[in-house]
């Protein structure tokens, strides 16, 4: 997809983005440069977001994919897309700190979902949150997104997930229709 208008290229990641997605994914959710944007997690986990490798895995995959936006040769925000079934899932979503609030996010939100409808004729996407993460949260249910109340436990000593600042941290599941 190519939104001429908005300047803004989609495509799929191929293995030479890794690194600059990693620093995108970082900047979005770590340390104090995820502050200039509202999706940070810098207070309630320290750490890494994800890793090369965890990047690489989501590109290689058969049954996944990772969207990438661009704008003048930069990538500005990124979302993994994996078939699973007659749902599809939706995980690693960032846009830049910098380009947040501007209706970006929104805008790769409902392409993820037309392209998930589109390529694998899912009627469900699922995706899982941080179940502190009250405003996040509320910024899917403006979207369509349910709660479900299905909680799954946080990877407590994985560092690859991050160092968490507190010990309440699960993962809440929330799915919406595709129509």
């Amino acid at each position: 997809m190519d939104t001429a208008a908005t300047g803004l290229t989609f495509r799929d990641a191929i293995d030479a983005d890794v690194d600059v997605l990693v620093a995108l994914i970082e900047s979005a959710y770590r340390g104090e440069a995820s502050r200039a944007g509202w999706t940070t997690e810098a207070d309630i986990l320290e750490g890494q977001r994800t890793d090369p490798e965890g990047v690489l895995e989501v590109i290689k995959s058969p049954d996944s994919r990772l969207l990438t936006v661009w704008r003048e040769g930069r990538p500005v925000a990124c979302c993994q897309l994996e078939h699973r079934g007659d749902h599809a899932y939706f995980g690693m979503f960032a846009v830049s700190p910098g380009e947040q609030g501007a209706g970006l996010g929104k805008l790769v939100l409902a392409e993820a979902e037309r392209q998930a409808r589109e390529t694998w004729a899912v009627t469900e996407m699922h995706m899982t949150v941080i179940s502190v993460r009250e405003d996040l949260i509320a910024w899917y249910e403006r979207r369509g997104y349910r709660r479900t109340g299905r909680m799954t436990p946080f990877p407590y000593g994985d560092e690859r997930f991050g160092i968490p600042r507190r010990d309440d941290l699960r993962f809440e599941l929330l799915v919406k229709e595709l129509h």
